[in-house]
């Protein structure tokens, strides 16, 4: 591979690892996963930032990986039993605020894959905001990855749920 081949693909791989930002609207620490290869769903986990100086909402999620994307969270039942459920309202994120999607609780949930999900795949998310619109990023997918890894450290925002 020559010298220009090696540097373009260097910039490549380092474009595809920044954080997505778009209308104020901040997407890091993003990666998505399904159970196997011959899986039938997957889910994306991130976390959004909000620089845009209002309150707005995630309302919805699409992704060529899919038959069907939706907003996921998890809900305790009466029974005590953890139940996956669309929102269809979404998800807002307040000014200055961030989320953390991740497993467990809010996803990005991918139904039908159209193709298998394969370490070290990129997966292209667009992610519709009520205000901000739509902020298109870049999802790697990591099998790997142990829940809530790299969901902490970012101090410097106001986390959902914080007070």
């Amino acid at each position: 591979m020559s010298l220009k081949s090696t540097l373009l693909a260097a910039v490549a791989a380092t474009a595809l690892a920044m954080p997505a930002f778009a209308d104020g609207m901040m997407i890091k620490d993003s990666y998505a996963r399904a159970a196997g290869m011959s899986a039938s769903a997957g889910a994306a986990f991130i976390v959004i930032e909000n620089h845009t100086g209002e309150d707005d909402r995630l309302i919805s999620a699409s992704s060529d990986i899919a038959k069907r994307v939706e907003l996921h969270t998890h809900i305790e039942d009466a029974n005590g039993v953890m139940k996956m459920t669309h929102v269809q309202e979404g998800f807002p994120v307040k000014a200055g605020e961030s989320i953390t999607m991740q497993r467990g609780g809010r996803h990005v949930m991918f139904m039908g894959l159209t193709e298998a999900m394969a370490q070290g795949d990129m997966v292209t998310v667009t992610l519709t905001f009520e205000k901000a619109g739509d902020v298109v990023v870049e999802v790697p997918v990591d099998l790997e990855r142990k829940p809530m890894h790299g969901s902490m450290g970012h101090g410097h925002m106001k986390k959902d749920g914080d007070s």
